[in-house]
């Protein structure tokens, strides 16, 4: 029996019914092959991506101090922005070295410490012999750590080297942007649409960086107020980690508060002031991070909860903790830029906290 012929109509919605699944073939390997890059090529690609993101700061920083400040050269303003960014990094690194060194001579004290709370584990778990914390170095073998310990710090010094030198370079190249852009767009419509695209990785970053900041001040401030009520030292130290803590979104500040906790139970001879540090800097970040960051983050930001979520999870996998930093900063970027293309507009949608990439005023501009 003979098939009736198909008609133009019909043949029309199989061609493009095969063409959608072809296209999303091709969009699904082109997301891993670019991931599988974005991987391979870390150690190059994550000094430029903090360069960039230093840059941002300093140039959000600059502008502010220019509008604080009138008639205030924008090159003092530059220079006022990166000496406190230079400030920044050499107290973090003052910090770690004078607190590492009290830590360090404060060790058989913290030792013996641990052997009793290891005594008195083992004797609540019916374990008749005894754990010390020597048994547990001896069975964790540390010298099978130490290559990739030292391989580690390497990488980290090389790539602090490598971003303080491609920060240099884009600092000085920053001055001839602007020369730069109209002859990369000669089209005038098309210079503003680029103008707007970075208009919004701009604000998007920047309401990143002073919303983390804020609430890291804030959490990191009332930490330290709870250790100081119950009496543990190095307050200063245990606020910064805090502080930078909260700068991986979703769970840094949440891990970041653990530290000072741990820190306590080798600290006190009581289990309750400890218990008090978890619980109620705990309740100080669950506040912060569900009642005061949102209302602040308001809609600049615009990324949904869980794309958040998948982006720490995707970017940490892909570049670590350097990934986990900048995982919000670089979707938003992403977010920005697949809003301009007709055929990655659904995935910027998708990203979206309210299914529009762009504010009012862009659409506007689009339109």
């Amino acid at each position: 029996m003979a098939r009736e012929p198909l008609t133009p109509t019909v043949r029309t919605e199989r061609r493009g019914n095969r063409l959608s699944v072809l296209t999303a073939c091709v969009g699904i390997c082109t997301v891993i092959l670019v991931g599988f890059t974005l991987w391979a090529l870390q150690h190059i690609l994550t000094p430029i991506a903090l360069a960039i993101f230093l840059l941002l700061l300093i140039d959000g920083l600059a502008r502010v101090i220019s509008r604080r400040v009138r008639h205030l050269p924008r090159v003092v303003a530059m220079s006022i922005a990166v000496a406190f960014i230079v400030v920044v990094a050499g107290t973090a690194i003052w910090l770690a070295a004078d607190n590492g060194a009290s830590f360090a001579a404060r060790t058989p004290e913290y030792e013996h410490r641990l052997n009793f709370l290891l005594n008195q584990g083992a004797a609540r778990l019916g374990i008749a012999r005894s754990i010390t914390l020597e048994d547990l170095i001896n069975q964790a073998n540390p010298a099978r750590f130490v290559g990739a310990v030292a391989s580690r710090l390497s990488d980290f010094a090389e790539s602090a080297v490598f971003v303080l030198i491609y920060l240099g370079f884009l600092l000085a190249s920053r001055r001839g942007f602007d020369d730069k852009w109209p002859e990369l767009f000669v089209d005038i419509h098309r210079r503003k649409e680029a103008r707007i695209v970075f208009q919004r990785i701009r604000l998007g970053v920047e309401s990143y960086i002073w919303v983390q900041t804020v609430v890291g001040v804030i959490i990191a401030g009332l930490s330290a107020a709870l250790m100081v009520a119950t009496g543990l030292p190095h307050v200063f130290f245990w606020s910064f980690i805090i502080f930078l803590a909260n700068y991986i979104p979703a769970v840094g500040a949440a891990i970041g508060v653990l530290f000072p906790t741990i820190f306590g139970m080798l600290q006190f001879n009581d289990i309750v002031r400890p218990l008090i540090l978890l619980i109620g800097m705990e309740a100080v970040h669950f506040g912060v991070s569900h009642i005061l960051q949102p209302r602040m983050q308001g809609k600049r930001l615009n990324l949904d909860p869980v794309v958040v979520l998948f982006a720490l999870a995707f970017w940490t996998v892909v570049w670590g903790v350097t990934g986990a930093f900048l995982s919000t900063p670089l979707t938003v970027i992403a977010m920005a830029i697949l809003a301009e293309f007709k055929g990655t507009r659904p995935i910027a949608v998708l990203l979206s906290g309210d299914g529009k990439p762009y504010s009012d005023l862009e659409l506007e501009k689009k339109d």
